[in-house]
C-alpha cells in the first residue's frame, strides 16, 4: 500500500504525525506507506487528538481525568512515533573482519 492509497483514517494519522514532526513529513509519509505498525500508531495518535478535541462535551465529573488521559496518550504516542522515525533513519553497517 503506497502513501497515496491511504484511506481517510490513514490520512488523519499521517496528518497527526506530521503535525508533531513538521520537518519530517516525507519520512512520516514513507514510513506510513510501508510499515503497518507505524501507520497504526499514527492512526491512534489521530484518534486520541480527536478525543481530546471533544473532551469538553464530557460530564464535568470525568472531563479533567479524560483530558489528562488523552494528553498523556498523545505524548506517549508522539514519543513512540519519534523513536520509530529515528530507528528508520539508522542504516545498519555490517562489519567484516579485514584480512
Amino acid at each position: 500500500m503506497g502513501p497515496r492509497s491511504l484511506d481517510r483514517v490513514g490520512e488523519n494519522g499521517l496528518q497527526a504525525a506530521c503535525s508533531h514532526f513538521p520537518g519530517r513529513g516525507a519520512q512520516v509519509e514513507e514510513l506510513c506507506g510501508r510499515d503497518e505498525n507505524f501507520r497504526v500508531m499514527c492512526d491512534d495518535l489521530a484518534a486520541a487528538e480527536e478525543a481530546l478535541a471533544v473532551v469538553d462535551q464530557f460530564s464535568e465529573e470525568v472531563r479533567a481525568a479524560r483530558r489528562l488521559e488523552y494528553e498523556e496518550l498523545i505524548a506517549e504516542l508522539a514519543a513512540e512515533i519519534g523513536e520509530a522515525l529515528d530507528r528508520a533513519n539508522i542504516v545498519p553497517i555490517s562489519r567484516t573482519p579485514k584480512h
